[in-house]
């Protein structure tokens, strides 16, 4: 096929990505935004671009996948996103929500534990013109504290139990999303950072890789 006709190709599933997303109930037209102009098939690898617009998880190697773009429509429409937040994101994997974010945010910070795949976020990053994102290879459980607070803290792996010493690194009346509970059976939960206080509330069913490190599993 040629390039141009491929191109076109990406951009008709795109536009139809979109309607589904917005068939599904994702009402947020920057969200709907971002996701018409992000090019999903630049981050999912090259065996699998065929069906890169599909609303399917992906394989991405090392044992990780890239979410289905409604799972990352529903998290990012509960993060209630205004333009001009902080938000630290706990598993780049492809980057893709990276580059969502980016568009919807104001300062994206993000943290992934497998250099192969931060690299391979980075260069898709690259060729994707996104900018305004702090990238680093580490250990996420345990957030970013030097660059805290932030107004969102979204977590792309299930953690043990909520999060709670990822608390202080929010702002008042900062979000946390996080996929709750052991490899088998999880939930996405929603801590809202209150004066003295944090409420948590159960989302919906996850099913998410686990959380690895020195906080997680």
């Amino acid at each position: 096929m040629a390039a141009r006709a491929l191109t076109g190709a990406y951009q008709r599933d795109r536009h139809r990505l979109v309607e589904r997303l917005q068939a599904s109930g994702i009402e947020d037209l920057a969200i709907l935004h971002a996701f018409a102009s992000v090019p999903r098939h630049r981050f999912v690898p090259e065996a699998v671009r065929h069906r890169a617009y599909a609303d399917a998880a992906l394989p991405i190697g090392h044992g990780q996948t890239i979410s289905r773009p409604g799972v990352h429509a529903l998290h990012l429409a509960f993060c209630e996103l205004g333009g001009d937040e902080r938000v630290l994101e706990i598993g780049t994997g492809s980057g893709f929500q990276t580059a969502l974010l980016s568009l919807l945010a104001g300062e994206v910070y993000s943290i992934e534990r497998i250099p192969e795949l931060a690299e391979s976020a980075r260069r898709a990053l690259g060729e994707a013109g996104v900018d305004g994102v702090h990238l680093t290879i580490g250990d996420g459980s345990g957030g970013w504290p030097e660059a805290a607070p932030f107004d969102v803290i979204l977590i792309g792996a299930a953690a043990p139990e909520p999060p709670a010493h990822l608390y202080p690194q929010l702002t008042p009346g900062g979000r946390l999303l996080a996929p709750v509970g052991d490899p088998e059976h999880q939930e996405l939960v929603c801590v809202r950072a209150r004066e003295g206080s944090f409420d948590v509330e159960t989302i919906d069913r996850a099913r998410f890789v686990p959380l690895i490190g020195e906080r997680g599993w």
